[in-house]
């Protein structure tokens, strides 16, 4: 069994067609094949088999694919973390955050990182936290910034949590029905129109069943949206939603509305691969996010609702 054809193995589990594989590989087709049978001759298995004309895993296949998965990730992160030490400057780091997080905490971490690491390559990748699990998991991450889930973190990875923040109502005015607090209960939402982000959205989780916890279920004026997007129909006044306050620091025309407690709280959490040794430039990326949100701490510059764990 060698690395390559393990390479040309995932390819063609992933595209699922042998040409294709090939042309993602950078070589011919028959070249392809010839390693594939090489390959399930070593192992004694057939890994692939057609079903109505399409390419399937066996048994085989579909047992090899995660630890084939885990293994080129591994060399990977191994060529990279050797040619840091021997002075050749290639590190990459690749990091996961939610959209929220992408917009507001991942920015001048960020920046920290590029002023002590320019030669450093910085790849971002925006998504929901499920996706962004997945993608650690697959080896497509290094490092996420992730919400953690209700039923506990995957047992595949590492998960720190490192802030608590609360959601609270964006409009564009007062809600009607807030208490003379200022505040607004889940129940008061009843009857709002609300702007309601698309599908694997954390916060349309979080605010459908906040909804549902209190009776009711939420009116959707608008369904389907991205965070820009949610938060310019809400500047619209097509409705109102529920939002980290962290991402509201530059929408100076949006209303905040606190939610009284016990509201609806999240705790974000930096997270990367439990089995896999963080290469340098991982380490230090985590390092300069911890130390930035220490600095935050201490000079008391968290954003509202934000509170450090």
């Amino acid at each position: 069994m060698q690395l390559h054809q393990l390479r040309y193995f995932v390819a063609v589990a992933e595209v699922r067609h042998f040409t294709q594989a090939a042309d993602l590989v950078g070589i011919t087709q028959p070249s392809l094949s010839k390693q594939i049978h090489a390959l399930e001759a070593d192992l004694g298995a057939p890994l692939f088999e057609r079903v109505r004309g399409n390419i399937a895993l066996t048994a085989a296949g579909e047992v090899l694919l995660p630890l084939a998965t885990r293994i080129l990730a591994d060399v990977e992160t191994a060529t990279r973390e050797v040619q840091e030490l021997v002075g050749l400057r290639r590190g990459r780091v690749r990091l996961g955050a939610t959209p929220s997080l992408a917009t507001s905490l991942a920015p001048p971490v960020l920046r920290r990182f590029r002023d002590a690491h320019p030669t450093v390559d910085l790849r971002v990748e925006e998504g929901g936290s499920q996706d962004l699990v997945r993608d650690l998991l697959r080896g497509d991450l290094d490092l996420a910034l992730i919400i953690m889930p209700a039923q506990g973190a995957d047992p595949g990875l590492r998960v720190d949590p490192i802030l608590r923040e609360s959601l609270v109502v964006a409009s564009v005015g007062e809600v009607a029905t807030a208490s003379t607090t200022g505040e607004l209960r889940i129940t008061d939402l009843r009857d709002q129109p609300m702007v309601m982000f698309r599908e694997g959205y954390d916060l349309r989780d979080a605010t459908i069943q906040a909804c549902r916890e209190a009776g009711f279920e939420p009116t959707f004026a608008v369904d389907g949206g991205e965070m820009d997007a949610v938060l310019s129909f809400v500047e619209a006044g097509l409705g109102i939603a529920l939002v980290p306050g962290i991402v509201l620091a530059r929408r100076p025309g949006v209303r905040i509305t606190p939610l009284a407690p016990p509201g609806v709280r999240r705790t974000i959490a930096v997270a990367r691969r439990r089995d896999v040794v963080p290469t340098h430039a991982g380490r230090e990326l985590r390092r300069i996010l911890l130390d930035y949100i220490q600095s935050a701490i201490d000079r008391d510059e968290l954003p509202p609702g934000v509170d450090p764990l």
